[in-house]
């Protein structure tokens, strides 16, 4: 009797194994022939050649799965520990597509982030085209979200090795005055939109693994200066408040492979009234750049409170 021991640390075995180890239950009578054994990160399986060979092929793609969409159903056991022809035909991908053709990430507690609106899914058609992507338009159309999920879809597709997301460090119309604690906690509040957003596709305690080995990377923009971005992805969020100097300042860190995803609403300028926003300068002269695609989102993006729309439209008589 031979032994094969799978390491379990890249998914939640939480969802792996199921409520009350109801899939590791399934497992288990799939290979009746096997001695299965989890321990904390780490299955041992005891058993001949033959055996093992077939069973590690078949839990590699159920490790896939749950690593890519952080989700696990009966359906989708059964479908990946079934017949090879099956596994082919439908690798990695759930079972109702009708559902979750157009998601980008399936998040935690089941959650789906898909792009809803029409100009959102130009945002995912254009960043696949693009290497940079403008993305403006008021509040509550998506933006920002709809950036943050392309970038996680990316980084769990293995198609970049880190993300990093930035903001400049201004406020809203407010003076704070000093802010108490390290400098983390000076400008985590300026970050919390972004740190929302990762909350919604990525699983508390694998976030925290990200934040910590710098695979996910959360900065005010005055840290991204003299760094080259590469095998990244980079949002650059709330542009409108960033100067001219500083938009160029981002836009010239980009390394070979990376994407760049700028987004901002030209009608909510945080800058001093004598301070240009650079966003405005940007959209002026990189319009016919390409590689580079302007999308502008509008009321009709609006996917927060119907009133939100309603809020815009009546600001937008006074402006």
């Amino acid at each position: 009797m031979n032994e094969l021991k799978i390491s379990i640390d890249n998914v939640n075995p939480a969802v792996l194994w199921g409520p009350n180890n109801d899939h590791f239950e399934i497992i288990k009578k799939q290979y009746p022939k096997l001695k299965l054994v989890a321990r904390g990160n780490e299955l041992k399986v005891l058993g001949d050649d033959h055996e093992l060979t077939v069973f590690d092929e078949k839990f590699s793609h159920l490790l896939n799965h749950v690593e890519k969409f952080e989700n696990l159903n009966i359906t989708d056991l059964e479908r990946i520990l079934g017949s090879k022809a099956t596994l082919s035909a439908m690798p990695e991908q759930p079972n109702d597509k009708s559902t979750t053709g157009d998601v980008l990430v399936f998040g935690p507690n089941g959650i789906l982030v898909k792009a809803r609106t029409a100009n959102q899914k130009r945002m995912v058609s254009g960043i696949d085209k693009n290497d940079i992507l403008f993305a403006i338009g008021p509040a509550g159309t998506g933006k920002t979200y709809t950036a943050v999920a392309l970038a996680v879809r990316a980084l769990k597709n293995k198609e970049i090795k880190r993300i990093i997301l930035t903001r400049p460090a201004v406020e809203a119309g407010e003076n704070l005055g000093f802010l108490p604690g390290d400098l983390k906690e000076k400008i985590d509040p300026y970050l919390r939109p972004l740190y929302d957003a990762l909350d919604d596709m990525i699983p508390a305690e694998k976030l925290k693994v990200y934040l910590e080995n710098r695979t996910i990377e959360i900065a005010p923009l005055a840290f991204m200066r003299g760094r080259t971005l590469d095998n990244c992805f980079v949002i650059l969020d709330e542009a409108q408040n960033a100067t001219d100097m500083q938009l160029k300042m981002f836009l010239t860190r980009m390394g070979p492979s990376a994407k760049f995803i700028v987004t901002g609403d030209v009608t909510q300028i945080d800058l001093p009234k004598k301070q240009q926003s650079g966003l405005h300068t940007a959209l002026r002269i990189l319009t016919d750049i390409k590689g580079i695609e302007l999308i502008y989102l509008t009321g009709e993006d609006v996917v927060r409170h119907k009133l939100v729309k309603r809020i815009l439209e009546a600001y937008g008589d006074i402006q």
